[in-house]
């Protein structure tokens, strides 16, 4: 699932005529680059969730394999709207990812995808501070020698994991942070996180475009 749904706020009036993950980076839509990543993985059903001007995810979905599912009237926020398009997705394990940010390096989904095992109940994806560009506070989370999460400083969550489904589905409010869902798998100690070795931006602000295209190289000729 690839959350769109959001009302992008911090990319200012770059937002005021259409919805974040159509913002162009590097030439192409924010989620174009979310997009190759799933495509690559070639998953069994992908949604895309939207919101603010959702009209415009539609239509650029409108000749894609993807399910896009318009929240109104309310956002449901992130694991709201996991817990939404869980019907759709119609498995036992899913992939989550935020569609604001640019990668340089392996795909993250398939790095989630040989890590996890049936053991295991949420696995996120981290990167080290100093591959984190244009990310602004403190780290997120740090990881132990066994891969257990908690929270810390010494890593960015990059916006991307693997959870099983009935943990999602098992809460019983309808709006609601999938972070909730972490403190309780974190308090739990079931918490996992492997380290993204290459680059992430964060492109949520609009000093990340640029960021985004000089880390990939990108001139506009």
């Amino acid at each position: 699932m690839l959350f769109a749904a959001g009302f992008g706020t911090r990319m200012g009036p770059l937002t005021k005529d259409r919805p974040k993950p159509l913002i162009p980076v590097a030439g192409r839509p924010l989620i174009a680059h979310a997009m190759d990543f799933v495509d690559e993985m070639k998953p069994d059903q992908v949604v895309v969730n939207a919101h603010y001007k959702a009209e415009q995810i539609v239509e650029y979905f409108s000749d894609a394999p993807v399910h896009v599912q318009v929240e109104m009237p309310d956002i449901l926020d992130t694991g709201g709207g996991l817990k939404a398009a869980l019907p759709v997705l119609g498995t036992e394990v899913v992939f989550t990812m935020n569609t604001d940010a640019v990668w340089d390096g392996p795909n993250p989904l398939l790095m989630l995808k040989e890590t996890w095992t049936d053991d295991l109940t949420a696995l996120l994806l981290c990167v080290p501070k100093a591959q984190a560009i244009g990310h602004v506070g403190t780290g997120d989370i740090d990881i132990d020698t066994n891969g257990r999460a908690t929270w810390g400083t010494e890593t960015i969550y990059s916006g991307v994991h693997m959870i099983r489904a009935d943990i999602v589905s098992n809460v019983a409010e309808n709006v609601f942070s999938l972070k909730s869902v972490w403190d309780q798998l974190e308090a739990d100690g079931t918490l996992r996180a492997i380290r993204y070795p290459g680059e992430w931006c964060d492109v949520g602000h609009p000093g990340g475009i640029t960021l985004a295209e000089d880390m990939l190289g990108y001139t506009d000729v």
